[in-house]
């Protein structure tokens, strides 16, 4: 299958991902166990391999789009925040957790790979693993970290984390700990579980991605700076 122009192909690109997307949130309606995140990214490797196009070609048109639309979206994590009911909940409690999540999601990969004697490029990129990707994106070039290696660990842990969500939950009967769990270990892909969950489960988690965020991104550059000195 050949696309004439950027135009056509860019445009073919948005609707194949749309429809893998539309597909896997159905199929995940009426599967609970069946992770949306990984059916979709299953839907479109399927959908190229039918329509013989070139995986490169659909990624170098695609990517400049969603790259766009993913700043969008983080923002947008604002209305479910907004909607969020704060009143009789332990707030302080709340952010602590998300503070101390925020500090073992950076300092305990770092150590990991430390310990594996990775490189030095390597153990930065890791301090970005539990923020979603623009932020995490905008960390690694603070710290001077290869941007390639840090948005790779972003979505590697959050399939992983967004993928195994479902089975760790089995006794865990409170939405809001499922999401705000969702959000913190899994950043943008848990958020999206945590919707198919309820909306208070999506409502906590976004609450924990954005929050993890905006701490991540405050404390980790002056970490990395202060560790060089």
């Amino acid at each position: 299958m050949t696309f004439d122009s950027v135009l056509t192909a860019t445009l073919a690109a948005i609707l194949l991902t749309l429809v893998a997307h539309v597909i896997a949130r159905i199929l995940a309606r009426k599967l609970s166990w069946l992770p949306m995140v990984i059916t979709a990214l299953a839907l479109v490797l399927l959908f190229l391999f039918v329509l013989q196009w070139d995986y490169n070609h659909y990624y170098s048109v695609a990517k400049p789009v969603f790259d766009h639309l993913l700043g969008y979206v983080t923002v947008l994590l604002a209305v479910p925040l907004a909607a969020m009911n704060f009143k009789g909940l332990p707030v302080k409690k709340l952010i602590l957790i998300v503070m101390i999540a925020s500090v073992v999601g950076a300092l305990l990969p770092m150590s990991l790979a430390y310990l594996l004697s990775l490189s030095h490029e390597t153990i930065l990129a890791f301090a970005t693993r539990s923020v979603t990707t623009p932020i995490g994106l905008s960390v690694a070039d603070l710290i001077k970290a290869p941007l390639a290696m840090a948005n790779l660990i972003i979505i590697v842990s959050g399939l992983v984390g967004g993928s195994l969500a479902r089975f760790l939950f089995g006794r865990v009967d409170d939405d809001r700990a499922k999401g705000l769990a969702l959000g913190l270990a899994a950043h943008a892909f848990g958020t999206v579980e945590a919707w198919q969950i309820s909306h208070t489960a999506g409502r906590y988690a976004a609450f924990g991605l954005a929050v993890n965020g905006l701490v991540t991104a405050i404390w980790v550059p002056i970490f990395i700076s202060a560790v060089a000195l």
